[in-house]
């Protein structure tokens, strides 16, 4: 299925969501395990974890809708349509959060989901196909990884025993944490239809609120690669060591570094270079580095660039290595595909944000989301809101009231559009 804008009833093109509700709602979730300093530490599947669980299926039950729980803790909240035998339309997000988060990552894609079908039920507007929101288990991978631990599980890119055996700092493994909590569901994972699949979410960095922008259509998440880099020079007294005679390995380090940056400048416009960690040896005030570590991340926007980049760097790095006679090692520590979202749920977004006159523009995801799973199942596409400063995964993490229920007045539409409206 999929219809057209154009096929909605015309008195559904006014329809708007309870902005109000929404964001009370928001608040309400917020409240477990909120922070002194006004964000949010609720870890997955702690205490915590459970209670903010059970608020929201005892929402979604309060709005009509029945819940299916699977083996890795995945939530399905479901609307039934007019015609059941249709793959649902779904969006969802996660309620996990970091140590340290905010009230929106995350949430703010789950409850907009219920958002939208209670705006339905105070309509009475039935859809063709069935509504279903869905919540993943252990998204921000800040208790136990793979990160998307539920949605990967759910999309087989990896297995529920590999999950399942996955711990914590304290030992702790999933599948007790899941059993204390009382959520491993009957479900296999990945035994679920989907139609399609939106998801809503701040947008986690700057660019909508650096160019004015409401609604951010995201057209795709940007592939990674990581590495690890060594340089191996030779330590040596900082004082007695001519400069000529050196074998610094940080100053080869450092070169590099900065054409990490030059690279990701070279593949523009979503190229992206990151050096966030960098271990020094001995780490001597007087002491000339012997051997440096650091890592690299460049990300863009398809496969074919970031192996680009990736050829770029190693190309870089051996003519440094050659001038300065210094190794250089560079090793994968891990790499995820690009993901590009499917044409027609971003003209979806794309086509409500321009009906409901909300300013708009083509954006990519830096950061992975569980969408980028479902899109390997169904077509999917997401949308973003501006966050304050671009912050998140932070206790001062913040977004718009306004822009909360834009957002969440995109999706209405979007899945209207990719549900269908049932003949009255």
């Amino acid at each position: 299925m999929d219809p057209q804008a154009s096929d909605l009833p015309e008195t559904l093109q006014h329809l708007r969501i309870d902005g109000q509700r929404l964001w009370a709602s928001l608040m309400e979730l917020a409240a477990i395990g909120a922070t002194p300093k006004g964000g949010v530490c609720r870890l997955a599947l702690s205490d915590l974890d459970r209670q903010g669980r059970d608020l929201v299926t005892r929402w979604a039950r309060e709005a009509g809708m029945t819940v299916t729980i699977d083996k890795i803790g995945n939530g399905f909240m479901r609307r039934p349509g007019r015609n059941n035998a249709l793959p649902p339309v779904m969006t969802g997000s996660h309620i996990d959060t970091q140590p340290t988060g905010g009230k929106f990552d995350g949430n703010y894609g789950v409850l907009a989901g219920i958002e939208v079908v209670r705006t339905l039920n105070d309509h009475g507007i039935q859809t063709e196909a069935p509504i279903e929101v869905a919540f993943w288990t252990n998204e921000e991978g800040s208790r136990f990884v793979p990160v998307m631990m539920g949605s990967g599980v759910f999309a087989q890119a990896f297995t529920l025993e590999h999950a399942y055996a996955a711990k914590d700092s304290a030992g702790l493994s999933v599948k007790d944490e899941l059993e204390r909590i009382g959520y491993v569901g009957p479900e296999e994972p990945g035994a679920h239809p989907i139609g399609s699949y939106f998801e809503t979410h701040i947008e986690q960095g700057p660019v909508l609120e650096d160019h004015g922008q409401t609604i951010g259509v995201v057209t795709g998440v940007l592939g990674i690669r990581w590495y690890d880099c060594t340089v191996t020079g030779m330590e040596a007294h900082a004082g007695p060591t001519p400069m000529a005679l050196r074998k610094d390995a940080l100053q080869v380090s450092a070169a590099l570094m900065q054409e990490v940056v030059a690279c990701a400048h070279r593949h523009p416009p979503h190229g992206r270079g990151t050096v966030g960690m960098v271990q020094v040896h001995p780490n001597s005030r007087n002491v000339i580095p012997g051997r440096v570590k650091f890592s690299i991340d460049l990300r863009n926007a398809s496969d074919a660039l970031c192996e680009a980049m990736d050829a770029d760097i190693r190309a870089v790095a051996a003519r440094l290595s050659a001038e300065s006679g210094l190794p250089i090692v560079i090793e994968p520590v891990s790499a995820y595909p690009a993901q590009p979202f499917h044409a027609d749920c971003v003209d979806a977004v794309a086509r409500a944000a321009q009906k409901l006159g909300y300013s708009h523009m083509p954006v990519v995801s830096g950061a992975g989301h569980d969408a980028v799973y479902m899109a390997r199942l169904a077509p999917a596409g997401m949308i973003f809101i501006p966050c304050k400063d671009g912050i998140s995964h932070n206790e001062i993490e913040d977004a718009q009231p306004e822009h909360i229920t834009a957002g969440c007045n995109v999706l209405l539409h979007a899945m209207l559009e990719r549900a269908g409206v049932a003949a009255g």
